[in-house]
């Protein structure tokens, strides 16, 4: 890089974390079962013991709430990820999406391209996406992720993590991030240990994640 410092690396999982993949999962499962969707509590564990899954229901209705609901196309984003994340790039951050999405026997095409398309459509700038079960495999400077399997795995390996809080991580010890303001002041300390400085907005740039359309749009 001609001497230059090379730019800090977030790890962003998607699901749980600017995905809201328990929201889009329980509106699958209350329509094949025929219920009401508030019958399922949010406030689940990893396995969706709660909602009476057991391994062999969770593959079967994930299955098919990736391949014929097209689920991964249409869950809501996590609020504040999208503008927090443009302005972490803004600063100089490079965002690696790392998910691992591609579980689904003979979804592979459908789940990786859905995320893509999610991606585009609620406005996420990312300059890597990866689709990986082993995450630390993945180099990053710092991560989040709200998988307590993960979490243990990464830091195992001796990378740092931010937990991105949820009902089935409350156990994992911090950093913690309840809230995308929360992620954006820890990642933007860690960048200021590893560069020194961060610039928190490029001249001549608005702040936003819609502002490539209001470009567009004003011509």
């Amino acid at each position: 890089m001609n001497g230059e410092q090379r730019p800090f690396v977030l790890g962003v999982d998607l699901d749980g974390v600017c995905a809201d993949h328990t929201l889009g999962f329980r509106a699958v499962v209350a329509a094949e079962r025929g219920v009401d969707p508030e019958s399922l509590t949010l406030e689940r564990s990893w396995g969706f013991s709660e909602w009476n899954l057991d391994e062999a229901d969770f593959e079967r209705l994930h299955e098919l709430a990736v391949v014929r609901y097209r689920m991964l196309r249409d869950l809501e984003l996590i609020e504040g990820a999208a503008d927090v994340l443009w302005r972490l790039s803004d600063a100089g951050v490079w965002i690696r999406i790392i998910t691992h999405r591609l579980y689904t026997n003979w979804g592979h095409a459908i789940a990786a391209g859905d995320t893509a398309e999610w991606l585009d459509a609620v406005r996420i700038p990312y300059r890597d996406l990866c689709f990986v079960g082993a995450k630390p495999d993945v180099g990053a400077d710092l991560y989040i992720d709200d998988g307590a399997h993960n979490v243990s795995a990464l830091r195992e390996a001796g990378r740092e993590v931010i937990v991105f809080d949820a009902p089935y991580n409350r156990d994992l010890e911090g950093p913690r991030a309840e809230h995308w303001g929360q992620v954006e002041e820890l990642v933007t300390d860690a960048v200021a240990r590893f560069q020194g400085r961060v610039q928190t907005q490029l001249p001549g740039f608005d702040a936003g994640a819609d502002r490539l359309v209001r470009r567009k749009e004003n011509g």
